[in-house]
């Protein structure tokens, strides 16, 4: 394998003593503050988890249409379930991609006086023809939550807080777990899989299929490939850590180029962010960082919000028009 265009940091060194871990938080400052990527080894998640979620994607994305169908996400007002190809968008652009959306399983809010980003919070919807699918998404949502809740202690010791800052603030964790598919392109010129973003929320725990790429992240204003690395995720901050940052961490733009056909590509990522009703507090940073901090991102284009409920719900409605359109109408209407 060549030699990765992002850093890679062990987790595992948090474990191994004071020096280690201290190693551990300076490198992951330092990604990133300069990248906002690194690849994540040493986590703890086992190869037979592993596989067992990638066939479970596989199995998935071959049964019926009807069968996928099924749990459209037209039908939810949570904008949960499948999405066929060409049903997301990403700066208005179609996304040549087909997936699940998981998130908590809750009951719907149906309080009237319920702020707007309430419409994010209900039930999943999950396939009759795959029973298996849901003891497996949630054994692997409790397992990368433990990861992220880690890596959140770190980062807040690695920017001289205590190192239970993040989490003080973060309220019942709002997850979300994509189980994607990228068919291969025909085309003579890259696809977009899904296009140039950055993450609304805090963090993203990407696991790719071995042996794949089409993971791009942008660097010195290059696009640079980050192709899957054996035992290892790809991890990202959102712009929520940005922006309690003042920009200190840097959420990247980043995007996916659909495969070469007859190839295609299975991903799977793992959003870890606050409670709806959450605001991360500016965090108080050491004179030496904040020196270097580089202000919140103002793009028209793409506020960021302190709050995550507005920064997912902005998301959401971008993303999926059709289920906005069904379903949020007055949302809708209201922010054009």
């Amino acid at each position: 394998m060549s030699e990765p265009s992002l850093p890679v940091l062990d987790l595992s060194l948090l474990d191994q003593g004071p020096d280690a871990a201290e190693r551990f938080r300076a490198d992951l400052r330092a990604a990133t503050h300069e990248v906002g990527f690194f690849y994540l080894t040493g986590t703890g998640v086992s190869p037979e988890l592993e596989s067992r979620l990638h066939r479970a994607a596989r199995a998935f994305f071959e049964l019926s249409d009807e069968a996928k169908l099924e749990i459209e996400n037209i039908k939810s007002p949570h904008f949960r379930g499948y999405t066929r190809i060409g049903g997301e968008r990403t700066q208005g652009k179609v996304d040549w991609r087909e997936q699940i959306d998981i998130g908590p399983e809750r009951p719907a809010v149906t309080t009237a006086d319920a702020p707007d980003y309430a419409v994010l919070v209900g039930p999943n919807l999950w396939p009759s023809a795959q029973p298996e699918l849901r003891p497996l998404a949630e054994e692997w949502v409790a397992k990368l939550s433990e990861i992220s809740r880690k890596l959140l202690r770190a980062w807040a010791e690695a920017l001289g807080a205590p190192s239970t800052y993040f989490e003080d603030h973060f309220g019942e964790a709002q997850t979300l777990l994509k189980i994607v598919r990228y068919p291969g392109s025909h085309e003579p010129e890259p696809q977009q899989g899904v296009g140039a973003h950055k993450d609304a929320g805090v963090l993203t725990l990407l696991w790719v299929e071995p042996g794949k790429g089409g993971l791009q992240v942008e660097r010195d204003g290059a696009w640079v490939d980050a192709p899957a690395v054996p035992g290892a995720f790809v991890v990202n901050i959102g712009e929520l850590l940005e922006h309690a940052t003042g920009g200190y961490l840097t959420a990247t733009h980043h995007r996916v180029v659909s495969p070469r056909a007859p190839h295609d590509r299975i991903s799977v990522p793992f959003f870890f962010n606050p409670s709806l009703d959450a605001a991360l507090p500016r965090i108080d940073l050491p004179a030496d960082l904040a020196a270097k901090a580089r202000g919140v991102t103002q793009d028209p284009r793409n506020p960021i919000h302190g709050l995550h409920g507005d920064n997912a719900l902005k998301s959401r409605l971008r993303a999926h028009p059709d289920v906005a359109e069904i379903w949020h109408a007055d949302l809708v209407a209201a922010r054009s």
